[in-house]
């Protein structure tokens, strides 16, 4: 089967991370094209050097390069301003979009949630790197027990937050607790996320809160942990840092919290994980970078799988 061409948009962190999975991994996609604003940044020349047709003028420079016409996907990392533009650009000439940034033009999509379900969008979202952390967490409590409010802390090293993520951080909040409640079912959420500038840089760690309807702990745990198992055959170094953790919240001292009207009682799940990248660009602590371009990778074959199978790119 020929492989579906595909061209990123955005040379930074994300965007060259991802350029070097589909080359590593992808028995599916191939690369096409390889699109950035700055000719001297890193991603461009480490493009150039691999052999990757490459332009440093943008989305209107990918537009004119010969092998547009062969590009069926796009890979937009770059910023949510700029996607708005990107994405009118791209639809205007029938390709396909994966949205990187948290633009949310397209449906929210977390691959062991809900990756089948927007395959025939013409454009998908990837959401966050901390709501692909997360999200799968709340979905796997909710199916065993309705989660009325879900909250979730994402930390990771300042030193894997380039530019685009930086400029991000209040789209980062607002599109990932709405995903918490669109993908994870809650039917409230809130979303934080920490850059830690420690040295040595730390690796991404996450926190997910539920306060559910109180339900088999045993269940409940059980269905983490086969999600965790699931989110790990394309992140392998996603994981537990520790047991899941449960507390009642019964009515002599129920929570109070300013996202929920009035009180709560029933019971409330802790999930402590630790996402460790596979450091195809940056080190291995930067596992915020790698579930991000892994599950868009995912979706992206998948993608690829149902509308260009068979055909010559």
């Amino acid at each position: 089967m020929s492989k579906t061409k595909v061209a990123i948009i955005g040379s930074g962190n994300i965007g060259t991370d991802l350029m070097i999975k589909i080359m590593r991994l992808s028995s599916v996609l191939e690369m096409g094209a390889f699109v950035g604003i700055d000719p001297e940044s890193d991603g461009l020349k480490r493009a150039a050097r691999l052999g990757v047709p490459i332009t440093a003028e943008g989305i209107d420079g990918l537009i004119a390069m010969p092998e547009f016409a062969d590009i069926r996907i796009v890979f937009d990392a770059t910023s949510a301003g700029a996607h708005k533009r990107n994405n009118e650009l791209l639809q205007a000439h029938g390709k396909r979009v994966v949205d990187l940034t948290p633009a949310a033009i397209g449906p929210y999509t977390v691959p062991p949630v809900n990756g089948d379900a927007n395959l025939d969008a013409l454009n998908v979202n990837m959401v966050t790197c901390g709501g692909q952390a997360t999200i799968p967490i709340v979905a796997a409590v909710n199916r065993v027990a309705k989660v009325h409010y879900g909250e979730i802390v994402a930390s990771i090293s300042s030193k894997s937050a380039g530019p685009g993520t930086r400029a991000n951080i209040d789209e980062f909040t607002e599109t990932t607790s709405q995903a918490i409640c669109d993908v994870g079912g809650a039917s409230r959420g809130k979303a934080i996320i920490i850059l830690n500038p420690a040295e040595p840089p730390l690796i991404m760690r996450d926190t997910v809160y539920c306060l559910c309807e109180d339900a088999d702990r045993e269940a409940i745990r059980k269905s983490v942990e086969d999600m965790v198992a699931e989110v790990q055959t394309y992140v392998p170094g996603y994981r537990l840092k520790q047991a899941v953790q449960f507390e009642s919240i019964g009515d002599n001292r129920p929570l109070r919290i300013p996202e929920m009207d009035g009180s709560f009682t029933g019971l409330k799940v802790s999930v402590f994980l630790e996402v460790e990248g596979a450091a195809h660009y940056l080190p291995a602590y930067a596992g915020n970078l790698d579930i991000m371009t892994s599950a868009a990778l995912k979706t992206a074959e998948k993608i690829a799988q149902r509308h260009f199978a068979g055909v010559a790119v």
